[in-house]
Order: C-alpha cells, then sequence, then structure tokens
C-alpha cells in the first residue's frame, strides 16, 4: 500500500505537491525493489474524508500520483478514494491504466465515522462498462472503520457483494488500520463466496501470513511495511523485504 501525504485541499496538506508525488514514488520504488507484485494507493492522509464524493482538486491530485507511481514501478496499480469515492476511482484508474479499485462499501450500508455509507453498485457496474471495462473492482466485507447494521452478517455479505455488487474479489479486515484480520471472518467470507479471490485488507505480518493463507489469496499491506510499523511513517526496505520473503515462504507469490 501507498499511504499518500495529505493532498490539495485536504486540513493538512503541507503546501507542495511536488512532495506529495515524491514520497510516493520514494515508497513505491522501495515495495517495487523488495519484491512486491502490485501496488495500491489511496489518499490516507485527507482525514476527516468525505463519506462519498471527493472534490475535483483531490480526483486531479491522485491521477498525478498513482500516474507518478506506476511510471515508476511499471508495477499494476490499484486506486481506493477514501472513503468511498468508486466512480472517482474508475475515473483515475481509467485515465492512468490501473488494474483494480477498492470499494470500502459496494453494497448495503456501514455506519463509520463519516455517517452511514451507502454502497452504489448500480452506478458503480454501470460506470465501470461504459469507461473502464478492464479495471476489477475489489470490495470490502465488513470493511474496517465501520459498524454492519443489526441482522446483517458475513455471509449475506459476501453473497451480495459478489452476486448483487459484482466484485471480482472481497476483502476482508480488521476492526480498523493495522488490526489482524478476525481468522473466523475469513473462514466464513471464503466458504459464503468458494470461488471468489479473497484478499486481506489490514494487520498482514510476516508471523500470521500462513493462517491467513488458509482462506486468503493476497494481501493487502502497508502498517506493517513502514518504520515502527506506523501506517503514517515511509516504507521500511527492511521490513518490506522480511514481508515479500514471508509471502514466498507462504505460497502468496508465484
Amino acid at each position: 500500500m501507498v499511504h499518500l501525504a495529505p493532498l490539495p485541499g485536504s486540513p493538512r496538506y503541507g503546501g507542495s505537491m511536488d512532495a506529495v508525488v515524491a514520497a510516493a514514488v520514494e515508497d513505491a520504488t522501495a515495495l517495487a525493489r523488495a519484491g512486491f507484485p502490485a501496488l495500491c494507493v489511496e489518499n490516507f492522509g485527507d482525514v476527516p474524508f468525505y463519506a462519498d464524493r471527493v472534490p475535483p482538486e483531490t480526483v486531479a491530485a491522485m491521477t498525478v500520483a498513482v500516474s507518478e507511481v506506476r511510471r515508476a514501478t511499471g508495477l499494476p496499480i490499484g486506486v481506493n478514494v477514501l472513503r468511498n469515492d468508486a466512480l472517482s476511482a474508475l475515473g483515475i484508474a481509467a485515465a492512468v491504466g490501473a488494474a483494480f479499485i477498492r470499494v470500502n462499501v459496494l453494497t448495503g450500508v456501514m455506519y463509520t465515522d463519516q455517517g452511514p455509507i451507502v454502497g452504489r453498485a448500480a452506478e458503480i457496474a454501470r460506470a465501470r462498462a461504459a469507461f473502464a471495462p478492464g479495471v476489477e473492482v475489489w470490495a470490502d466485507v465488513m470493511v474496517k472503520h465501520a459498524t454492519p447494521p443489526s441482522g446483517l452478517d458475513a455471509t449475506v455479505q459476501a453473497r451480495d457483494t459478489v452476486e448483487r455488487g459484482l466484485a471480482d474479489a472481497v476483502i476482508v479486515s480488521g476492526s480498523g488500520t493495522g488490526e489482524p484480520v478476525d481468522l473466523d471472518l475469513g473462514r466464513t467470507v471464503r466458504r459464503a463466496v468458494p470461488e471468489t479471490p479473497i484478499v486481506i485488507g489490514s494487520g498482514a505480518t510476516p508471523e500470521n501470513l500462513p493462517s491467513l493463507c488458509e482462506f486468503a489469496d493476497a494481501v493487502i499491506v502497508g502498517s506493517s511495511l513502514k518504520v515502527g510499523g506506523d501506517a503514517r511513517n515511509p516504507v521500511d526496505p527492511g521490513r518490506a523485504e522480511a514481508f515479500v520473503t514471508a509471502a514466498g515462504r507462504a505460497g502468496l507469490l508465484r
């Protein structure tokens, strides 16, 4: 994961887009050198997040940053526009040639620190068909930093996400950034959608990869690769290399 520093328009923006891009490219290059086969870029620094549509300056800044990361590494790229602007993510992906987008809430509703977020699967599927047909949609099930409505279980949400939301892959996470996935949740989702790729969305470490690989096909990882294990810090090349080594041993890299 490439966590972007605050972008133009966000409260903590530092005033230099060049600095934002340079930091992103530095992290991305470190991950590529360590052996990561793909990257995902998100506007992690833009707290507090908009629940849905972000302003045009965010879209413009992310397009520049994602394009430069792709140019610097040549790796397949994913795009996540926080908190849940999948339509803008699709637009960015189409413009820069990204491989996939991450959608925090594709179907149903989740209660978050941004308020209730409602999935927009119908709009996303039609937009993808119109201008980004080659871009995959990876969607969270029981997304982190959120609470499901009463009565919703992971089996129902996983099936709805795939069968009714048309997700290409589903993502399972812990309760928050850097928090490990509940193994029972992962197994439940695997049983619910046995033919769909499952991606770990938080909390992966070299130590827990063997357990995660019981049900997961891929991993999105950020915190574990950073200096001090803090998502806000730059990538630590040693941590990144150790993670890739562990992923190879766990059978995630083929």
